[in-house]
């Protein structure tokens, strides 16, 4: 059986040893329907996508969870340090349960940002096509403001245009917004890392498109397998850094500076 071939692989790939240093890891759920003991139960997959001091991304690791709780978040955090991971500088997370007190007890330096990429997914989720395009402008007038300042006038705007029509979005940012608006002290270059979309929204689309076809998988071993085989798929065409990186780099280095000593980066 083809499952049995592969999982010995994953295994492998699971625990392969991994860089030193991280800029960012991204934290993400996608959930999926499988048969156990006879029953249909829903699992989520858990993801950790990282960019690396080189620009380079990738899938750090998948894993099967039952809950979410800062025992299986210490244990994934537990794994990455034992991978070789010395430090992650921004974990970028989507209110995920028990995660903060887990990421503390490992990477206790590391900066937590709620992820400005799960909001503008989540709260955009019931806008009509025709307005999505018109709408999704003005909500980068937000997130992507130059200061804290600019962006909450930007985001009164934004409620006086669409607020009769969509009204959950600006209270969606607005109630969020203590936890959204960390990344504004960093400098621009890495904000644009947080919430540039492509690199982890497209890698889930993908993963999306290529389970879709199979509702319900017969085991967690199977779901993992597939998911396996789709990343592998979509990580060969990852090659290279984006062409800001230069920038982002140099950025990182100055507002990092002192967690950056000692590692050859």
């Amino acid at each position: 059986r083809i499952t049995d071939k592969i999982l010995p692989i994953v295994k492998e790939w699971q625990e392969r040893p991994l860089e030193e240093v991280y800029a960012v890891v991204f934290m993400d759920a996608i959930h999926y329907h499988v048969r156990s003991e006879g029953r249909i139960v829903k699992r989520a997959v858990y993801i950790a996508l990282g960019i690396d001091m080189n620009g380079k991304k990738d899938v750090l690791g998948m894993y099967v969870g039952e809950n979410e709780s800062a025992k299986f978040w210490l244990s994934i955090m537990n794994g990455l340090k034992n991978r070789g991971v010395e430090d992650i500088l921004i974990a970028c997370v989507d209110g995920l349960n028990g995660f903060p007190q887990a990421i503390e007890a490992v990477y206790p330096k590391t900066e937590i940002q709620q992820c400005i990429i799960h909001q503008i997914r989540n709260s955009t989720k019931f806008v009509s096509y025709k307005d999505i395009k018109k709408l999704m402008a003005d909500l980068k007038l937000v997130y992507a403001a130059p200061t804290e300042e600019t962006a909450l006038n930007e985001l009164e705007l934004f409620k006086d245009k669409w607020d009769s029509k969509y009204p959950k979005i600006y209270k969606s940012w607005h109630d969020n917004w203590a936890t959204l608006s960390t990344y504004f002290k960093y400098p621009e270059a890495v904000r644009r890392l947080i919430y540039t979309t492509n690199a982890i929204e497209g890698f889930n689309r993908q993963l999306r498109k290529v389970t879709k076809s199979k509702t319900v998988f017969p085991s967690d071993d199977s779901l993992l397998k597939m998911l396996y085989l789709a990343t592998m798929d979509i990580t060969k065409k990852w090659t290279g850094h984006r062409q800001d990186w230069g920038q982002i780099h140099s950025q990182l280095e100055i507002y990092f500076e002192e967690r950056l000593i000692g590692h050859n980066l």
